[in-house]
C-alpha cells in the first residue's frame, strides 16, 4: 500500500469503531480519531508522504519497527507509546486493520467501565474461526 492507501485503510477501520469520533483541533490537514474525547489515531503528512500514528503496547511497538521499515517510533509523540506508519512497505492490510484497532482498544481500557463503548477484553480479537470476535456488541453501560 502506498501511503494514501494507509490512510484510507485505516480510517476506514476507525469509521467501523464503535463510538470513534474523527475531529480536527489542529486545523483540517490534521485527522484526529479519539473515543470518549481520547486520541488512538492521527493522520497527517511527513515531508509530504501521508502518515499514520497509533498508540501501541511498547513491547509490540519494538517488534514491529524491527519487522517493518515503514514503521517507526510515534512522530512527534512518545516514542515508546506510539507508531507511525508510513506507505510503501510490505505491511499487510489486515495488520493495518488490527493496528488500528489494538490502538482504539489501548485508550478505551483506560476509561472508567460505564464510558467504555466496547469490552476491551474480547472486542476485536480474532477467533479461532479467523472472523473478529464481539464487534458490534457494545459492552453494558452502567448508571
Amino acid at each position: 500500500m502506498d501511503g494514501v492507501g494507509v490512510q484510507a485503510r485505516a480510517a476506514a477501520r476507525a469509521e467501523e469503531l464503535p463510538g470513534a469520533e474523527l475531529v480536527h483541533p489542529f486545523g483540517p490537514e490534521f485527522d484526529v480519531t479519539k473515543v470518549c474525547g481520547k486520541v488512538f489515531m492521527l493522520m497527517s503528512a511527513r515531508n509530504d508522504a501521508p502518515i499514520v500514528t497509533l498508540k501501541a503496547a511498547p513491547a509490540d511497538a519494538n517488534v514491529l519497527r524491527e519487522a517493518y521499515p515503514e514503521i517507526v517510533p510515534g512522530y512527534h509523540m512518545n516514542k515508546k507509546h506510539w507508531i507511525t506508519i508510513s506507505g510503501g512497505g510490505s505491511l499487510e492490510p489486515e495488520l493495518l486493520d488490527d493496528l488500528v484497532t489494538e490502538s482504539y482498544l489501548l485508550v478505551v481500557e483506560t476509561l472508567p467501565k460505564r464510558l467504555q463503548p466496547v469490552n476491551p477484553a474480547t472486542f476485536g480479537r480474532r477467533s479461532e474461526a479467523g472472523g473478529r470476535d464481539g464487534e458490534g456488541a457494545a459492552a453494558p453501560q452502567l448508571g
